[in-house]
């Protein structure tokens, strides 16, 4: 599993074992695991961005024989895990909360001459992610769109609600008007001559966005 297997070629070998020393690079003076602060607090959604804010996302699985991810928010606590649980497989892959708890379930479906991916929670929501084959203006390309809901045939016309959009060495996620919703790169450090890797990225998303859905359009 790469993110994004289809946008960015991450294929770096996954590490059986989690490495602290590892991910004291990535964020140098934070914690791995975030303290229950917000006990008690009322909230509208602990997945909704209210500021522009950055995530990291390290493409190193913390299960043993698992092909996945490890996500932390701006102050280096972990936030998400993506695991396929199979690493001869990746036609099915999971994210969870840092505690393990589903998010989405992502399934590759074969569509006549191309692949595509559905995705699903247990509060309804749904998505299918699908190869776009219409040319784009020079300099950036827009190689999946994203329909939401459950009723789309290999055959559907709707309009996308989301896309992602290749931009060189980055890519970005866009609604269907084109409004920036997310974008994706290579992390760079604050420390000089230090070099975090391919396999660490950067995802800053804007206000105001489901970074869970943002995080399941990834996968």
């Amino acid at each position: 599993m790469q993110i994004n297997s289809r946008t960015i070629e991450t294929k770096v070998p996954i590490n059986r074992t989690f490495s602290a020393k590892n991910m004291v690079k990535i964020h140098p003076d934070d914690k791995a695991f975030p303290e229950d602060s917000d006990v008690g607090k009322d909230k509208i959604s602990p997945y909704l961005t209210t500021d522009k804010e950055s995530f990291t996302i390290w493409m190193r699985s913390l299960v043993f024989h698992s092909k996945g991810c490890t996500v932390y928010d701006s102050k280096g606590s972990l936030i998400y895990r993506v695991d396929n649980y199979n690493s001869k497989s990746c036609s099915e892959v999971y994210l969870m909360d840092l505690y393990g708890k589903l998010l989405f379930t992502l399934r590759q479906k074969k569509l006549r001459l191309f692949k595509s991916w559905e995705g699903y929670n247990q509060t309804g929501t749904r998505f299918r992610l699908s190869k776009n084959f219409k040319i784009s203006p020079r300099g950036s390309s827009s190689p999946y769109n994203v329909v939401m809901g459950s009723r789309q045939t290999d055959g559907d016309q709707q309009q996308p609600c989301y896309k992602i959009v290749n931009r060189r060495s980055d890519f970005t996620i866009e609604d269907g008007s084109g409004r920036l919703m997310a974008q994706v790169k290579k992390k760079q450090s604050d420390i000089k001559g230090l070099n975090l890797g391919k396999d660490v990225l950067t995802m800053m998303v804007e206000p105001q966005v489901d970074h869970s859905l943002i995080m399941g359009i990834n996968l």
